[in-house]
């Protein structure tokens, strides 16, 4: 257990938004809901757990990947990254990169990147592709 992720907390500006997003992105990638209070909502996965609030101490009206902090979050999604891509629009998500996918990361690296509407980025990491070393 020693080094392992214990949880992540994403403030967002729509609580609302975020549990569509983040719900149906978690929930196809197996994480049940843990906790619900009125500002915030969680998921977990074995030990590991996400959380997204909405906190009245908030700074600024929307993320931005591209200051510093967290650019990105990088999920394992072994056979499902075609189904995720394909779901993906009808839930907030909008594949980045689109006329690369799935190797936008390179040759060799089958993966999707996508945004939602409060600009957080995350990477679907598909199991190796069985055509490269």
């Amino acid at each position: 257990m020693v080094g392992t992720l214990h949880h992540l907390e994403l403030w967002v500006p729509d609580l609302n938004r975020a549990q569509q997003e983040w719900g149906w992105l978690l929930g196809q990638l197996g994480y049940r809901q843990f906790q619900d209070w009125p500002d915030g909502r969680s998921w977990k996965l074995g030990q590991t757990y996400l959380v997204v609030e909405q906190s009245s101490a908030l700074s600024a009206p929307s993320h931005d990947r591209l200051r510093p902090g967290l650019n990105h979050l990088a999920f394992h999604v072994g056979d499902l990254l075609e189904t995720i891509v394909e779901g993906a629009a009808a839930h907030g998500w909008t594949l980045m990169f689109a006329d690369r996918h799935p190797y936008a990361g390179g040759s060799g690296h089958r993966a999707a990147y996508l945004h939602n509407f409060d600009g957080f980025e995350i990477e679907l990491v598909a199991t190796p592709d069985p055509h490269t070393d």
